[in-house]
């Protein structure tokens, strides 16, 4: 008769996902992650093709990647390019350090998370765009217009994220934590934090493309130079091929951050449940 322990074994290996079918679950969604983008583009090219869209107003796909080939040759673009990561890079970098102690603090302290939760909610739904002519008598269209209007708006998911993974924290853990003496900044390194982390590091994904939108936004609304530049520049003169190649070459960036955003996130958390059972 099997024991106790030997049939949790087995329920346990039974539960467990096979990595062959998970392996083949990852590369399904590869394929038709790959299908979809190779479908839009195809159909781009059609409807430029047939004229269903004339091509002064639609260029070709193919003809917008040549376009965007053209200028990868060119030293401009790639300033361009720089100067809009810098932007994100900046604007995501100070909204982490603001919001991510910000939410820690009203996370554990009730009294602060009332006192605060009325400014918080009246900022929170004001559109980022809305701050754009402020900026313009106040900061001017210089980078730290574009920067802070890239974190303005990535603060708010990464500080509601942070929040929602304080308050997750089992208050069992924390009053046990308390009864063996543990302090104060040890409880929060021990448990809060383990707790927390995954929520941090999902609105960090989320602030990322945030930030991104954002720091484009400056740019192309308020000169700052980088991508959204060029857009603008592109548009006024009816140069529709350089718009078209400009703004897909804002969508590979986009891309790129959020893959890269995942993969750190997914290497930062390897310890976490979820990510072991993606490997399992």
């Amino acid at each position: 008769m099997a024991t106790r322990g030997e049939v949790a074994s087995v329920v346990a290996t039974a539960e467990r996902p096979a990595p062959e079918r998970l392996q083949f679950g990852r590369l399904a969604e590869g394929l038709v992650g790959v299908a979809s983008i190779a479908a839009a583009l195809v159909a781009w090219e059609v409807i430029s093709k047939t004229g269903l869209i004339s091509q002064t107003d639609l260029p070709a796909m193919s003809t917008t990647f040549q376009k965007l080939w053209s200028f990868m040759q060119t030293e401009t673009f790639w300033t361009a390019f720089g100067q809009t990561v810098r932007g994100w890079a900046l604007g995501l970098a100070v909204a982490t350090v603001l919001a991510v102690p910000l939410g820690i603090f009203l996370g554990t302290s009730d009294f602060a998370a009332r006192a605060f939760r009325v400014p918080i909610e009246f900022l929170r739904p004001i559109p980022s765009a809305a701050l754009i002519p402020v900026l313009f008598l106040t900061l001017g269209t210089t980078l730290k217009s574009e920067v802070f209007l890239a974190a303005f708006g990535a603060f708010w998911p990464l500080l509601i994220q942070t929040m929602y993974g304080v308050h997750d924290v089992d208050p069992l853990a924390i009053d046990t934590g308390r009864s063996f003496g543990v302090g104060r900044l040890e409880r929060l390194y021990r448990i809060t934090l383990p707790v927390s982390v995954p929520y941090i590091a999902t609105g960090l994904r989320i602030s990322s493309t945030v930030a991104l939108i954002l720091a484009f936004t400056a740019e192309l609304f308020m000169g700052v130079p980088g991508l959204g530049q060029k857009v603008n520049e592109a548009s006024a003169y009816g140069l529709n091929e350089d718009l078209y190649a400009y703004a897909v070459a804002t969508g590979f960036l986009g891309v790129g951050i959020h893959i890269a955003m995942g993969a750190i996130e997914r290497r930062a958390l390897r310890w976490h449940p979820s990510q072991r059972v993606e490997r399992a």
